[in-house]
């Protein structure tokens, strides 16, 4: 017995101690879902003390939320919160006068509210405490304020699928350009798996190109897939720049002239012709920009309509950038030269917003729509698509499975 009685001993001291309590539940990180149960248990006491804390944690700490932060967004689930000591009312309001109530967590002086908004919402906002607004309703970065803009890439032709071919995309040697002489610019180009040396490709040219390569390869591999489009290569190019580093994007982008199609024709079209073959008529060959890129698309198609017969502009900026020695020498003029020029063999995707720009050069959702009018008016094979959004790429990405399906429906080789 004494030769076991430590082990005894150890048994009787481990019984004896205290049983260990279980762990605490750990608490779920909050997103706009959990934050619109948690409110909607109106909760008191510590539990609202503690959803508080939580709240200034996830809007970046208590002087943060103070200031007024941006929401939180999931998808199109959409939470504000604020903190304002001895506030009554406290509001989001839109610029269209639209106001969104937030309510009081418990007796603390946070205030929070979760609103579920339609796809495609798109309007700024201020935070309203008991009328007061502590912001303007402005598109640069401001505290109490802000914009709001929401458009789900929801299609499946947006996402990787295991079980479809994936082109190869690839950065070429940065291009030393002869056209724009003194500028360099980085390229990259996309080859669908289903190209074959034996068959010449369509091709389609992207402005700002290292904005879309990514997510327009992936669109690319599904729907070549499909068969909703034709094998296409993918050319995707970033504005020249000088040594210095001096950016060339909008002379290149928003002159009027034939120079940037000439680049194209001349320089990167063959360059790419060294390892891959490509179709030359006019219906195999599309090109797309946003913004000052997307007048550059169409300014190449309308210079060279023999050589492209597809445009895709995002946001486009048919404004009066390239002003020039007459100060009105800018892309303000297609909706007139459109309308007085016999019509060429272009078919154009255009896509604003109400939102966008407005500013010394121009009205950007008046200047698409009037370029929708006259592409109208002159017989044009076109769609516009407009909606709420701002001068930002959301609403292109969204629907660019469905441009593309409208660019290239009928073709045939």
């Amino acid at each position: 017995m004494k030769r076991h009685a430590p082990i005894q001993l150890a048994l009787w001291m481990v019984l004896a101690l205290p049983p260990i309590a279980p762990a605490a539940p750990k608490e779920e990180p909050l997103t706009p879902k959990r934050l619109s149960q948690r409110l909607a248990a109106e909760p008191k006491g510590e539990e609202a003390e503690q959803l508080a804390r939580m709240i200034r944690a996830w809007f970046g700490g208590k002087e943060a939320l103070a200031q007024g932060p941006n929401p939180k967004v999931d998808g199109l689930e959409v939470a504000w919160a604020i903190e304002a000591l001895g506030a009554k009312v406290i509001k989001v309001v839109t610029e269209d006068q639209r106001t969104l109530p937030l309510v009081r967590v418990g007796k603390t002086d946070v205030y929070a509210a979760t609103f579920p908004l339609p796809n495609g919402t798109a309007f700024r906002w201020t935070y309203d405490v008991d009328g007061k607004r502590l912001g303007r309703f402005t598109d640069a970065k401001q505290t109490g304020g802000g914009r709001l803009e929401l458009f789900l890439e929801d299609s499946p032709d947006s996402a990787v699928h295991s079980d479809v071919p994936k082109g190869k995309l690839a950065q070429q040697t940065k291009w030393k350009s002869k056209v724009f002489d003194g500028t360099s610019r980085d390229w990259w180009t996309y080859v669908p798996a289903q190209y074959k040396d034996d068959k010449p490709a369509c091709v389609m040219v992207f402005q700002d190109g290292a904005g879309y390569k990514d997510f327009v390869s992936t669109v690319f591999d599904n729907l070549i897939a499909k068969g909703d489009m034709p094998v296409t290569v993918g050319v995707f190019i970033q504005p020249g720049t000088f040594e210095g580093g001096r950016s060339n994007r909008s002379f290149e982008y928003d002159t009027l002239s034939d120079q940037y199609a000439r680049f194209l024709l001349e320089e990167i079209l063959p360059e790419v012709e060294k390892t891959v073959k490509l179709r030359h008529d006019p219906e195999s060959r599309a090109i797309a920009g946003i913004s000052s890129g997307g007048i550059c698309a169409w300014t190449v198609a309308w210079e060279r309509p023999k050589e492209f017969s597809k445009v895709l502009s995002w946001v486009g900026s048919f404004t009066n950038i390239a002003s020039g020695k007459s100060g009105h020498d800018g892309g303000h003029n297609y909706e007139a030269m459109i309308r007085k020029t016999p019509k060429k063999p272009i078919r154009v995707f255009l896509q604003d917003g109400a939102n966008d720009l407005d500013n010394a050069n121009g009205n950007w959702p008046l200047a698409n729509q009037q370029m929708a009018k006259s592409l109208q008016f002159a017989g044009y094979d076109y769609q516009f698509v407009y909606g709420q959004g701002f001068h930002s790429n959301l609403h292109g990405r969204a629907i660019l499975p469905d441009s593309l399906r409208w660019l290239w429906r009928d073709y045939r080789p």
